[in-house]
């Protein structure tokens, strides 16, 4: 009997789950091969070129032939996209290199970083009701985040974190990652809330709700358009109403009205009155007028009242806080609010309350928090570089974008993904997500830290010879 070939594999060390590759394959995460007998990177290392006269330019190397240009080196910064993993954990980052910003020598450490902790902040431009409080979101059938406290004019989201990836079942843990690293990459994903809406998300676009795409996003609550407009009405209408599921308003009641002279117009509103002309719970959160789950707006009318300035042929406008639903009533001789022809005279307020929405749009925000390995690729002595960060010593970039730090113990940030180059995010099938990360700080503090001194290199050395991945390293299974 003849005995089957043995098929030589490499053994890829970028993450925990060290996959076993064969020549012309590639790993489980999709971002290691093995390729003649190296394991090799897929995607290239990007570096950010900043140059005076042409801007931010993002450009790939490790793919390509170096030409050997020399730019200065200011211009230049290495991102931690492509360049690999400090697992297992000891050892130094991929990339340290050392550059000089006008005489100043500063050492910038690049690593991508393997987040178990993680997840995304999603800001959701809308009045559109997608899901009470606490609610749980699902993608593709698994509950990967809920939905959070609402903002003024958007709606939030908290998806993943630890407790979805590695903290339910394996088919969540795989979603949850999925979800995040498609969001992080600026891909649209459709997401379900329970008892809520179907919403499309996807950075920087508007979002789609219930297949239908936002426009606007509110210029304010139904108080605040009062106190913007209310000047625009004056002399025009007997009564403006604006409609919004958080503060309905009414200009005649209002302070903003008072200031002007409005007289009382005998209205009164179905909601619970706060101060006067502020209107709580007129209707249920929807995807109707103002947020409301309301298509006619006289649901919230009670019965007018003659003797505080009710009459025949008094004028309303009802208008949501975008613009985008409006109506014209007279009272009749019941008392009774019949709708009329729109003035013409009207018009141009109500284009004004929707000029000044500004257009809807859906934000992403990666927050992760950076742990041991990643540390440990950048100082023999953790605690320091953590120290240094909040410290403002050491500044902290994801692709060469600004992040925000969160104060207090630990490396927690936040970044816009927005403000990445394109599919910045991959991911490790235990499941975790794959993040870049740079630390920039002087050379000096760098090795007061602590710092793997004994690895910087310059900018040329690692332009003529990459790094890690590509070089002569097997560990090999037949």
């Amino acid at each position: 009997m003849q005995k089957s070939k043995l098929i030589e594999k490499i053994r890829c060390d970028a993450c925990p789950i060290m996959c076993f590759i064969a020549e012309g394959k590639y790993g489980a995460c999709d971002r290691y091969a093995n390729k003649n007998g190296k394991i090799v990177r897929l995607d290239p290392l990007l570096i950010l070129n900043n140059c005076i006269n042409s801007g931010m330019k993002i450009k790939p190397f490790l793919n390509t032939e170096w030409n050997g240009e020399i730019i200065e080196e200011k211009d230049i910064f290495i991102t931690a996209i492509g360049s690999g993993t400090t697992y297992p954990d000891y050892k130094p980052a991929p990339f340290i290199f050392n550059r000089n910003i006008d005489g100043n020598d500063f050492v910038t450490i690049v690593t991508e970083a393997i987040f178990s902790y993680c997840g995304v902040k999603i800001k959701i431009d809308t009045d559109r009701h997608l899901g009470l409080e606490r609610s749980i979101i699902r993608y593709k059938n698994e509950a990967v985040g809920h939905v959070m406290t609402s903002e003024y004019g958007s709606q939030m989201m908290s998806l993943g974190g630890v407790d979805h990836l590695t903290g339910g079942s394996k088919l969540e843990g795989r979603m949850t990652c999925e979800v995040l690293m498609n969001l992080c990459n600026k891909e649209p994903v459709e997401l379900t809330v329970d008892e809520g809406s179907k919403v499309i998300v996807q950075a920087g676009k508007p979002p789609i709700i219930n297949d239908v795409i936002e426009k606007k996003m509110r210029v304010g609550c139904g108080s605040a358009t009062v106190g913007m407009f209310a000047s625009q009405w004056y002399g025009l209408v007997d009564e403006v109403v604006i409609v919004d599921d958080h503060i309905t308003a009414v200009v005649s009641e209002h302070e903003a009205g008072k200031v002007l002279g409005w007289e009382s117009t005998g209205i009164s509103i179905n909601g619970r009155r706060s101060t006067p002309g502020r209107y709580f719970q007129v209707a249920n959160p929807g995807s109707g007028w103002g947020g409301t789950d309301i298509n006619d707006p006289l649901v919230i009318l009670g019965k007018w009242n003659e003797k505080k300035g009710a009459r025949e042929g008094l004028k309303i406008l009802m208008v949501s806080t975008t613009g985008e639903e409006y109506s014209y009533y007279e009272l009749d001789k019941n008392l009774l609010p019949k709708k009329k022809k729109f003035p013409n005279n009207l018009m141009k307020t109500v284009q004004l309350i929707e000029e000044n929405c500004e257009p809807a749009m859906c934000t992403v925000m990666f927050v992760g928090g950076a742990g041991g390995s990643l540390r440990s690729g950048v100082t023999k002595n953790p605690v320091k570089l953590t120290s240094s960060i909040h410290k403002n010593k050491t500044k902290i970039t994801s692709g060469g974008a600004e992040t925000f730090v969160w104060p207090g113990g630990g490396i927690t940030f936040m970044v816009n993904v927005i403000d990445m180059p394109e599919n910045a995010f991959g991911y490790v099938p235990t499941p975790a997500i794959v993040a870049p990360i740079e630390f920039t700080l002087e050379k000096e503090d760098y090795e007061t830290l602590g710092g793997h001194t004994n690895s910087i290199r310059t900018l040329e050395d690692i332009f003529s010879n990459g790094g890690e991945y590509g070089a002569d390293k097997k560990i090999i299974e037949k």
